[in-house]
This record gives C-alpha cells, sequence and structure tokens, in this order.
C-alpha cells in the first residue's frame, strides 16, 4: 500500500555531499521505485531563526520554511529522519528545526491543560550515523541523543511507532554501500 513519506535530511551541510543526503536519496528511490509518495527536507539548505523565548515557541510567527515543513509533516504519513551524531546528540540546526516545527498548537496541544501529542496516527523511523561503533552509541553512552530526539519530539507528539536504526563506523570500508543499499530497501517497504 502506497504511503505518504517525508524524509528529512538533519544534516546542516547543504552541500549534499554527504553520507546523509546519501541515504536520504537512496531512501527516496526506493520509496518512489513502487509507488510511495515522497517529499523531502534537507533542513541545511532552510532558512529559519533560532527560538529564543517561550513566547516564541508558543505563539511566535512562522518562517516560511517551518510553515512549509509543518505542512510536510501534516500531510505525511511515516516521517524518515536521518542525521549525523554530533558530541553525542543531533547537530544543533537540526535541533533549532525541530523546536520550530513541533511547536504547541501543532504538535503537541496548548499549555496549560494536560500535554497531548496532535500527530497521533504517524510512523517514523530514525537513522542516526557516526564515527564510533554503534553498539558503543547504544551500550556505554546510553544513545542519549537519539532518545532524546525518539521520546522528547515524537513520542510525545503521538507519533508512533518508531523504529531506530543507528549506523556506526560510517568511514570503515563499506560501510556507506552497505548502508545506502539498505536504505533503498527500506524506502521500498515504506518502513
Amino acid at each position: 500500500m502506497a504511503r505518504n513519506i517525508l524524509v528529512i535530511n538533519g544534516h546542516p551541510d547543504p552541500s549534499g555531499a554527504r553520507l546523509c543526503a546519501a541515504l536520504a536519496g537512496a531512501y527516496v528511490r526506493g520509496a518512489n521505485a513502487v509507488g510511495h509518495q515522497i517529499r523531502r527536507i534537507d533542513v541545511g539548505g532552510l532558512d529559519f531563526p533560532l527560538i529564543r523565548t517561550s513566547a516564541d515557541f508558543v505563539g511566535g510567527e512562522l518562517p516560511p520554511a517551518i510553515r512549509e515543513a509543518q505542512e510536510a509533516v501534516r500531510w505525511a504519513d511515516h516521517l524518515v529522519i536521518i542525521h549525523p551524531i554530533w558530541l553525542g546528540a543531533a547537530p544543533a540546526l537540526l535541533k533549532g528545526f525541530f523546536e520550530q516545527v513541533f511547536r504547541y498548537g501543532f504538535a503537541l496541544s496548548a499549555p496549560g491543560g494536560p500535554i497531548k501529542g496532535l500527530l497521533t496516527g504517524k510512523s517514523a523511523r530514525v537513522v542516526v550515523t557516526m564515527g564510533m561503533p554503534g553498539p558503543v552509541f547504544r551500550w556505554v553512552f546510553g544513545a542519549y541523543g537519539l532518545r532524546s530526539l525518539v521520546r522528547g519530539v515524537l513520542w510525545i507528539s503521538g507519533v508512533k511507532p518508531i523504529a531506530r536504526t543507528i549506523i556506526g563506523n560510517v568511514e570503515a570500508p563499506g560501510v556507506a554501500a552497505r548502508w545506502i543499499l539498505e536504505m533503498e530497501q527500506l524506502g521500498r517497504e515504506g518502513a
């Protein structure tokens, strides 16, 4: 069954010459090959300010790029978020993107009452890349950078189920090529 899938390349480098961009491209190719409807956001190419006050988070004006991103999230049945791990977590630009997009009134109910996720009915896959071995990130460092995105952004917003893919040792021979093929297969499956 065809799905509406939003692929978010969270690498802050807008050049497209990074593994995250290649993984996003592979997912899109696979998904297109079987008829899924795809939209893609490359966060590194967007222009938006960081949120600096709680008033902005609750009701500040939406920059055009963020308004378009919210429309794409609303449209999607499935979100695929691909990003590198820098200093144990997502790059600052991606974190700023999520702070802008997943605001009260869009992803979460308005403050003052019980928190309710407004993005129910959507699923996600989060793919993280890193130079260290994946098991070290997961077991020694607790994968906290991944967990903060999964629990603190997606899950609380009502997105579930959420699959996780940890790609370590990205500079080792053959790793990138193997994962590009794997991402193309995940795209075909819409997973």
